[in-house]
């Protein structure tokens, strides 16, 4: 049989694992992918809806470290050798925002269009 005490915990439990499960759901957005291999991002373009939060998975598929760095985005995070990150972007204007690899400049570059 339930007390009132226990049932008053259980209620509670109950509402804030709910209001847990709305904020990761809504704070992660949509997930868009880049893939890096041969010092290159694929795709070299990436469409994303303006005005929301994405989450940007970036898989480096190379034997060498790589980063994903971004001015306009305000991101800079490194990707080893054949491992995947995470970047939480947005809600963004429309627009063109460039993102780059720093150890390999002239080939690893890209851009993010936010519309």
């Amino acid at each position: 049989m339930f007390t009132r005490a226990f049932a008053a915990v259980l209620l509670i439990g109950l509402v804030a694992g709910s209001t847990i499960a709305c904020a990761e759901e809504t704070t992660d957005g949509a997930e868009y992918r880049l893939v890096i291999k041969d010092h290159r991002f694929d795709p070299a373009e990436l469409v994303v809806p303006a005005g929301k939060r994405i989450k940007l998975v970036v898989e480096n598929q190379d034997a060498t470290p790589e980063e994903f760095e971004s001015h306009s985005l305000k991101r800079e995070k490194v990707v080893a050798a054949g491992g995947t990150i995470t970047v939480l972007i947005g809600p963004l204007e429309a627009g063109s925002y460039d993102f780059f690899g720093e150890f390999n400049p002239k080939t690893a570059t890209g851009k993010l269009i936010a519309n």
